[in-house]
């Protein structure tokens, strides 16, 4: 089979999707697919014939570490504009007998190129158009979760509308969370204990995007849940050494601790983690995988956070562990997606 591995992409989480995009390639390769790693953003210039592309899938092993910080987007730009789709993808891609969408966040998540690509009738993996937008959006997606009667912490949005910093930060109580109402990753998330924290946060969130979110902290457990092909993985608890998961600890091998089963979790606790990612899935239009996030605090209420309709599958990442801890390997979970994607398309 010809799977094209979309990754990359003009995205803050460039790097994560890279890195994704290497492992699922390799993966896919040992199972035996004619594979192409193709970056969203860069494209293959030059090329109007395809036939040959696939005959790299022979070449030594894709790799790519995930650096501590994000990526610079403006340096990148700088390069190559302001283009979003690069030359050369969407005539590779409907080519291809499937796309793999390894994109992590902006036009790969929030619903744009799947929308496109239901227009040129490319078959990809992942979540459509609708569910996309819907998860991609936090406000939207926790707005959905309440109207349903799934608990998720108090918010509000504040929208940079050119209104001073100090009059938009006016009211707003701590300890709070303060992140970018689009962005994945823990990318412009701070988790502010007092007053004096709010000014920076807010201007880390604005970095990447004008409408954020201001969440209450809730404290206690961290977890999160996959569904894959409309069942739900077992849990897995997110522990970092030291500050909370963010975008270093999630992608730096060692800096959190995952441990999947969760121990000392009350089973209906366990089971409830499970149904809420379940009706989450279904609320939100979700397709064939996603991962949702999760706090228990201490009196054992459950918190829907946020969901993600293309959860990384980099050497850290969490889906991946879930599967191992039913038996499904790093190949056969990668396999698992094509074919879900397939008899969706």
């Amino acid at each position: 089979m010809n799977v094209v591995v979309l990754a990359g992409g003009l995205s803050p989480e460039r790097d994560v999707s890279l890195s994704s995009g290497c492992m699922i390639a390799n993966a896919l390769i040992e199972s035996g697919h004619k594979t192409l790693l193709a970056d969203l953003y860069t494209g293959l210039p030059g090329a109007d014939d395809f036939s040959g592309a696939y005959d790299k899938y022979k070449r030594d092993k894709y790799e790519f570490r995930v650096p501590e910080r994000e990526p610079d987007l403006d340096e990148i730009k700088k390069a190559g504009g302001d283009r979003q789709i690069g030359e050369g993808i969407l005539s590779v891609c409907a080519d291809a007998d499937i796309t793999f969408n390894a994109l992590h966040g902006a036009i790969g998540e929030n619903g744009q190129i799947q929308a496109v690509f239901d227009v040129y009738g490319v078959k990809y993996t992942g979540t459509g158009y609708i569910g996309s937008l819907l998860a991609m959006d936090k406000p939207i997606a926790k707005e959905l979760a309440r109207l349903h009667g799934i608990t998720t912490p108090d918010w509000r949005v504040v929208e940079t509308d050119g209104t001073g910093r100090a009059d938009m930060l006016r009211g707003i109580d701590t300890p709070c969370v303060i992140k970018p109402c689009g962005c994945g990753s823990s990318i412009g998330v701070t988790i502010v204990h007092d007053p004096e924290e709010l000014a920076a946060a807010y201007d880390y969130a604005r970095k990447y995007e004008n409408r954020i979110l201001v969440e209450r902290k809730i404290t206690g457990r961290e977890f999160s849940v996959g569904v894959l092909g409309g069942e739900a993985l077992p849990p897995i608890e997110i522990i970092p050494h030291e500050g909370f998961y963010d975008y270093k600890n999630k992608y730096q091998p060692g800096a959190a601790l995952e441990v999947c089963p969760p121990e000392n979790l009350a089973p209906e606790a366990y089971e409830a983690m499970r149904a809420t990612a379940l009706k989450i899935h279904g609320i939100l239009r979700l397709g064939d995988y996603a991962r949702m996030d999760m706090i228990l605090d201490a009196e054992g209420e459950l918190y829907f956070l946020e969901a993600n309709t293309l959860p990384g599958m980099t050497p850290t990442s969490l889906l991946p562990q879930e599967a191992a801890a039913v038996g499904v390997s790093y190949r056969q979970l990668c396999d698992r997606i094509i074919q879900l994607g397939l008899k969706r398309g």
